[in-house]
């Protein structure tokens, strides 16, 4: 990542929409939105390594659901925030289920892009079923986008929901069905 040539555009950007960027509030501002975006996009482990911790959950037949994990990723067609919630839910294999915590870096670590979310419904779904001992995986995304809220449109209250599955879930319906209600109403939503 280039520190100065973010500076150097957010300058020009406060310059172009108008603003005097010696300004007493707008001095530190470019140095303060490049510190930002590095944060913010800092480089991340491999797929592999931040699922890698398993543990053996003997005689466990169910699946499992992590709800509610809390994302934020900016949308690559206009700069600007979207945010949200991810719920995953995945059938081990022999018993073998993935540290819990592993799921939540999974999502950040898509997360911390430039981004649509479709892709990250996609990516997360792909990440989890390439890396872990499972039967078959489901992730659901409910997402606010400040291109929809705050510009356009104009509706701050919209969401967007998207999902994909993989195994069990796309050949066994009734089984997608069980886990997307226990998804939805743990969120205090319906179908």
């Amino acid at each position: 990542m280039n520190f100065e040539k973010i500076v150097a555009s957010v300058e020009l950007l406060i310059e172009g929409i108008g603003y005097d960027i010696s300004r007493e509030g707008l001095r530190d501002t470019p140095q303060r939105v490049a510190t930002m975006w590095q944060n913010f996009f800092k480089t991340k482990n491999s797929d592999e390594e931040l699922l890698r911790q398993t543990f053996v959950a003997e005689n466990y037949g169910g699946f499992i659901v992590v709800n509610n994990i809390q994302f934020s990723s900016f949308c690559e067609h206009h700069l600007l925030p979207f945010f949200g919630s991810v719920s995953i839910a995945y059938i081990p294999r022999n018993g073998t289920v993935v540290g819990l915590s592993k799921l939540a870096r999974i999502v950040d670590k898509y997360a911390k892009c430039l981004q649509l979310q479709e892709r990250l419904t996609q990516q997360i779904l792909e990440a989890i079923s390439k890396n872990t001992a499972n039967d078959g995986v489901l992730v659901i995304i409910s997402g606010q986008h400040m291109c929809m809220t705050v510009r356009g449109v104009m509706q701050p209250r919209s969401k967007t929901i998207t999902r994909a599955v993989s195994g069990k879930f796309s050949s066994e319906k009734l089984l997608a069905m069980e886990a997307q209600q226990l998804i939805f109403e743990t969120n205090g939503e319906k179908l």
